[in-house]
């Protein structure tokens, strides 16, 4: 037991970049340093994201499986190990939503479609506001990913510069710089389409 402690105690002195080392090798406790270090982030990020603390802890824990089965994965020449875990829990949240859309879509019966559809058709301007909703997010899909992770966490987690700044292990210059390239990228891509940013 004191030996158990002791080992924990001189892994929470590595780098996270040396916890995965660790990880990759099969070794428990050095993931558990990395949960311990990064948990907190990523329930928050799915919170904000999910709007349920019930939701949030089962998109945690499955981005946490996720991570243990695929450590090997992790590659330090592309971005940090908080980056790369808040990542995996925004796709995992992205995945139950649409997981609950497919189920609903799925369980609804022929009887109970017309009660679901509105009585009027969509007018031009719900039309027009679906194609710019496709286009942005076809414009953000092609920018580089380190752009484009800070404007989700911004726009769509509801996070400041100084949060993602602190989520991504990255100084607050980066993270506004990275901001404003994305959104110039955006706001040209945008402007060629015909949409106003």
């Amino acid at each position: 037991m004191f030996k158990s402690l002791s080992a924990r105690r001189d892994l929470r002195a590595l780098a996270d970049e040396d916890l995965m080392e660790l990880v990759r090798s099969g070794d428990a406790r050095a993931f558990e340093v990395v949960f311990d270090r990064h948990g907190g982030a990523a329930f928050s990020l799915a919170y904000r994201m999910c709007g349920s603390r019930a939701r949030a802890e089962d998109v945690v824990q499955e981005a946490f499986v996720s991570l243990w089965r695929s450590g090997c994965r992790y590659d330090r020449a592309r971005g940090s190990v908080r980056s790369w875990i808040l990542s995996t829990v925004h796709n995992r949240a992205i995945d139950s939503f649409r997981r609950e859309s497919t189920r609903h879509g799925q369980d609804v019966h022929d009887d109970r479609l017309a009660e679901l559809v509105p009585a009027s058709t969509s007018t031009e301007t719900e039309v027009q506001q679906r194609d710019d909703a496709q286009r942005v997010r076809t414009a953000l899909s092609e920018l580089p990913p380190d752009q484009r992770q800070v404007i989700e966490l911004a726009y769509f987690g509801g996070f400041t510069h100084t949060q993602i700044s602190e989520m991504l292990e990255l100084p607050a210059g980066t993270v506004k710089g990275r901001m404003r390239l994305g959104l110039a990228k955006l706001r040209v891509a945008l402007s060629a389409g015909g949409v106003t940013p």
